[in-house]
This record gives C-alpha cells, sequence and structure tokens, in this order.
C-alpha cells in the first residue's frame, strides 16, 4: 500500500466512524422524543401503543380525586375533549382546577393516560406555551392584556 491509500482510508475509516456516531445518536433521541398533543388532537393522532406524549390542556373543574397514597385521578380539557388521567407522585404545590397543565406519559390499556410527570404553572401570568398557543388558535384562550407581563 502506498502513502495515499493509507491516509485515504484512514480518512475513509473516520468519516464512516462519525456518520455511524450521528446515526446511533439521531436514533436514541427520536426514540426519547415526546411530541405535545390537546385533547383535540388525539382523535385524529395515531399513537402505538405505550408511546410516549406530551398533553396539555387546562384541569377540568371538578374532575381531581384523590386515591390512595399519591395517586391522584383528574381530567385534562381543551373544553372541546377531555381525557383521564392518572398520576401518582407529588403534585406540584400550585396544580389546581382551571390551570393550564402539561403532564407526560402514555395510555394505558384502558385508555386512561397514566402521566409520570405533571408540570403546573408558575404564577398568576404565565400557562405554559403549548398550551397556550393552542388554546388561543382555538378562541378559547385570551390574555388579560390589563396586568403587566412578568419582568416588567
Amino acid at each position: 500500500m502506498t502513502r495515499k491509500q493509507k491516509r485515504m482510508t484512514v480518512i475513509f475509516g473516520g468519516l464512516g466512524f462519525l456518520a455511524l456516531a450521528a446515526a446511533l445518536t439521531f436514533y436514541a433521541l427520536g426514540q426519547r422524543a415526546s411530541y405535545f398533543y390537546m385533547p383535540v388532537d388525539l382523535q385524529t393522532a395515531q399513537l402505538a401503543p405505550g408511546q410516549r406524549i406530551r398533553l396539555g390542556g387546562l384541569v377540568e373543574s371538578g374532575s381531581i380525586v384523590r386515591g390512595e397514597g399519591t395517586t391522584v385521578r383528574f381530567a385534562v380539557t381543551d373544553h372541546e375533549n377531555t381525557v383521564k388521567v392518572t398520576y401518582t407522585g407529588i403534585l406540584p404545590d400550585l396544580f389546581r382546577e382551571d390551570q393550564g397543565v402539561i403532564t407526560e406519559g402514555s395510555f394505558g390499556s384502558d385508555g386512561v393516560f397514566v402521566a409520570d410527570s405533571v408540570l403546573a404553572k408558575h404564577d398568576e401570568n404565565y400557562m405554559p406555551k403549548e398550551v397556550a398557543d393552542s388554546l388561543k388558535k382555538k378562541g378559547l384562550f385570551v390574555p388579560d392584556e390589563t396586568k403587566p407581563a412578568p419582568g416588567s
């Protein structure tokens, strides 16, 4: 083998290694990705059994039921459709009815969304961006313009 052939072999071997590393990285990121849905979006979504998603909306009034231990059942709504959710764990302090929430998890075999994390608003001016944008599109959420924006 000439010097030039050895150099080309090393270069192509390095490029092949980098391509393999990039492919494995993108594959791993794709497996971990969870997509955001509103309850109305779930009617048309083609979800694989056990697929992780983020479900966002408002906690429906009168739907919070505390069970044994730290298990809580509640419903997430966008005022068109409602999805029942079960969560076992400690809820955020500001979790309450008629407030924006994003849950992450997957649907169980009984059709109930089993959440493994719950995110709630952090002050009176905040609603998760995805939830606010989806509700604004449907005309169900109008921000209060009389209140100053956070940080101003």
